[in-house]
């Protein structure tokens, strides 16, 4: 199993709430086609993955929320296996579990099938599609996410782009019942006026 090295300091806040990211594939994967580490997910050997899991994040009143909890459980090879559809990558699993599932989880095994039923309960839409449309911006992906789980709305989903305005990752906001809630402003990203791009691997 791969090792999970913390990436900042130890952070305990009562969960207020919790944040699925979702991650496109093909902006990630730009440049990484032969890195050994991210072979699974992007090498095209396995196929081509659009949106994947990047993880369940439990959020705070404060930004960041908890992370890396005190824990000396990690996840069983196993546990990583049954993962790899909705998450492509063991070492990506790992680092999950233990920089946000044990703030919110007293298990690997739990933390990974909380997230796999937000997962499961979502329709995606095609974003390799609507990338091919004129004049794209963050509006037209939210509702592309809308018009295929009508019980969002606009002011649910969170978007991240990098610095060139490609699109990275998409965030659902969900309240402490898992039910989907308004994100803070910090968690929006851009208005949906905004023009954006999607990268689709070609």
């Amino acid at each position: 199993m791969p090792a999970a090295p913390r990436d900042g300091p130890a952070r305990r806040e009562p969960v207020t709430g919790y944040t699925l990211s979702l991650s496109w594939a093909p902006e990630y994967c730009r440049g990484r086609k032969d890195s050994a580490a991210d072979r699974l997910e992007c090498s095209g050997d396995y196929g081509r993955f659009g949106l994947i899991l990047h993880g369940l994040w439990p959020d705070s009143r404060s930004r960041p929320g908890p992370q890396w909890c005190p824990t000396t459980r990690r996840p069983t090879p196993g546990e990583v296996r049954a993962n790899l559809c909705m998450t492509p990558s063991a070492k990506l699993l790992a680092h999950e579990w233990a920089k946000h599932g044990a703030c919110m989880s007293p298990t690997p095994k739990r933390y990974f099938i909380l997230a796999s039923k937000l997962w499961t309960a979502l329709s995606l839409p095609d974003l390799d599609r609507l990338s091919r449309g004129k004049a794209l911006d963050a509006g037209k992906v939210r509702q592309a996410f809308i018009d295929v789980n009508p019980s969002l709305r606009s002011n649910q989903i969170g978007l991240l782009v990098n610095k060139r305005g490609w699109l990275k990752e998409v965030r659902l906001c969900y309240d402490r019942r898992f039910k989907p809630r308004r994100c803070a402003h910090s968690q929006l990203g851009p208005a949906n006026a905004a023009p954006i791009k999607i990268w689709r691997g070609l």
